[in-house]
Formats: structure tokens, sequence, C-alpha cells
């Protein structure tokens, strides 16, 4: 049973690294960006990468325990399969791995997780605020 799960962790390892920083368009290059902060997407997690990946039928696993080595805080990373044993590729759409982070990026703003935040989360706080701002400052 060890044995089996060893040589698993051993065939993931030569996978391709996939840190959620690397998307994320509040970056900058300098602390860990990889794409084009117009193609990249706000705030993506772990979990938003996977079901992306899944959605692309890219072989994929999420270590949820490593953390990112310039900011340790930033917890988690999804490992990537982009090429066959033989050195095809998975996906014959997606080649290489900026071509799949960008994928990625566009994928997750229309994420099942994210459409329901936004759509809860302005109607409640955006319509308050608001009328409590405009009310308070013209007159006394």
């Amino acid at each position: 049973m060890d044995g089996g799960g060893g040589d698993l962790r051993s065939t993931i390892k030569k996978w391709n690294v996939i840190y959620p920083v690397y998307l994320n368009s509040k970056k900058t290059v300098a602390e860990g960006r990889r794409i084009a902060a117009s193609k990249a997407c706000p705030d993506p997690t772990c979990i938003e990468i996977a079901d992306c990946c899944s959605h692309l039928k890219i072989p994929h696993a999420i270590e949820l325990d490593k953390a990112y080595p310039r900011d340790f805080f930033q917890v988690g990373r999804v490992r990537v399969q982009l090429k066959k044993d033989d050195g095809s590729p998975v996906n014959p759409a997606i080649k290489t791995k900026k071509q799949l982070m960008i994928q990625i990026a566009e994928l997750v703003p229309k994420h099942h997780g994210r459409t329901k935040k936004q759509e809860s989360a302005p109607s409640s706080s955006a319509g308050g605020s608001s009328k409590n701002t405009k009310g308070g400052k013209k007159k006394k």
C-alpha cells in the first residue's frame, strides 16, 4: 500500500507546478505573477485552478500543504500534467505551461463559486453604503 502511494507521488513530482500567485492580477511580476496583468484574474484559489484543469481535461493534483516560496502565507499549489510519458501533449490545444495559465485565468472568473459570491455580495453591500454616503455629506 505504501509503495503504491510513493510511486504515484514520484510520478506527480515530474508534473508542472502552478501557484495561485502566478495568475493573480493584484500581484506584480516581482511578487510572482507570470502572465500579463490584463489576462490574469484577481485572487485565484487552488480549488478554482483545479476545477479549471478538470474542465480543460488536464490531469492535476492539489497540494494544500505546500506554500509559495517567496511568500509562505500563500498556501497551496496545483500540479498539472502537460505531457504524457512519450512527450506528446495531454491536451493538444494546450502545449505550454503559459498557455495553460492563460486558459485557467480566463476560466476562473466564470467559476461557479465565484459567480454565486458576486451575485449576492454587490446587491446587499453597495446599495446600503451608497445611500448613507450621499445623504450624510451634502448638507447639515
